[in-house]
């Protein structure tokens, strides 16, 4: 489906890039179009792009919502490649 989706800045990197994590999936992602990212901060991932900064609270609610309507773990498999 590809959804965009929140996740948590796990460590910054060179070059506008950094690695995100939601639940137990990692992945690396540009930051680019972001003007500061820090670790811990979440953002609102969509094919590899770190697209806005998030608060904790509005990360977890979007995360449920996709959960409860039955999105989340597609979007995980996509994320892993497993799609």
């Amino acid at each position: 489906m590809c959804l965009a989706i929140p996740a948590r800045v796990l460590s910054i990197e060179p070059d506008d890039m950094a690695v995100v994590a939601v639940e137990n999936v990692k992945k690396r992602i540009s930051t680019a179009l972001l003007d500061q990212v820090a670790e811990g901060d979440y953002v609102l991932v969509h094919v590899g792009y770190a697209l806005h900064l998030l608060s904790e609270e509005e990360a977890a609610h979007t995360l449920a919502l996709m959960a409860e309507a039955g999105v989340l773990q597609e979007e995980l498999a996509d994320i892993r490649g497993d799609a």
